[in-house]
């Protein structure tokens, strides 16, 4: 069972008196107090960096989790960050979704590349890096079956692209709520640089995959810039993901590689 903060962090952020309450979503590792929700960290650089860049992020139209500062101005102690609580759920709006992420990107255009970002060597990180064709290690791999052939077939299709990479939100499908009227909530930032477009791709890509969206959804996106090659790399990207992943299960393979054979007639 995941481990709720410990009381001398819930003191630090001003939440010692309040009983932890375990969320549903982030992989059942974020607790809520009132209205902080604490979740623990990887990565302190990563998750400090972001706290301060979304602490100054101002966005019309969108709702963002703030970070919460500890009583001694620290954003992580004893590798547990904090943010405001934000209300809403998950629900299958997945244009909105992309709307809110072109939204969130147009407000993050212009931040200068974190260092953290060209040395972080995680799983995502090598997946999303294969999948444009970037230098890797072999510290994980394809392995030898269809998925891996798929792979390699895919990668014919790539080709470069012009387009400006920047600081963008990699996993928004399953990170945007919904409450009433109120505008969209993003919450648990997923840093990568690459082009908004292809943010944008991933979320069409999982929600072909994982959220019975249909085609037309990719039909609608097609004006947004390189759309078929962010297409491609979205999806060889989750496909590396899947592959290479220790946790990954053969239904939720089955589910990407269905994807691919729906997306295709959309690459390249």
């Amino acid at each position: 069972m995941p481990t709720s903060p410990p009381a001398h962090v819930l003191a630090a952020f001003g939440a010692g008196s309040v009983v932890p309450e375990q969320l549903a979503g982030g992989r059942g590792l974020a607790f809520r107090c009132a209205d902080i929700v604490f979740k623990p960290v990887d990565n302190t650089a990563e998750a400090s960096w972001i706290a301060a860049t979304f602490e100054q992020l101002r966005i019309s139209g969108i709702r963002v989790a703030r970070p919460v500062r500890s009583s001694d101005g620290r954003w992580v102690v004893a590798g547990w960050s904090a943010q405001r609580f934000v209300s809403g759920r998950t629900e299958p709006r997945y244009s909105e979704i992309i709307q809110t992420s072109l939204i969130l990107h147009e407000a993050l255009a212009g931040i200068p590349h974190p260092r953290y970002l060209r040395d972080r060597d995680d799983l995502y990180s090598w997946a999303d890096r294969l999948s444009w064709g970037e230098r890797v290690t072999d510290r994980f791999d394809l392995g030898d079956g269809h998925g891996s052939r798929l792979f390699e077939d895919l990668a014919i299709g790539r080709k470069p692209v012009d387009v400006a990479p920047q600081l963008v939100h990699g996993d928004m499908f399953g990170n945007v709520l919904f409450a009433g009227t109120a505008p969209p909530a993003v919450i648990d930032m997923t840093p990568y640089w690459r082009p908004a477009s292809w943010s944008a791709a991933v979320i069409a890509v999982d929600a072909i995959s994982w959220g019975g969206a249909q085609t037309d959804l990719l039909q609608e996106w097609g004006h947004l810039p390189e759309w078929p090659q962010m297409l491609l790399r979205a999806l060889m990207f989750r496909l590396a993901v899947s592959l290479s992943h220790p946790r990954s299960t053969p239904s939720s393979l089955v589910e990407i590689v269905s994807a691919a054979e729906i997306i295709r007639p959309f690459l390249p």
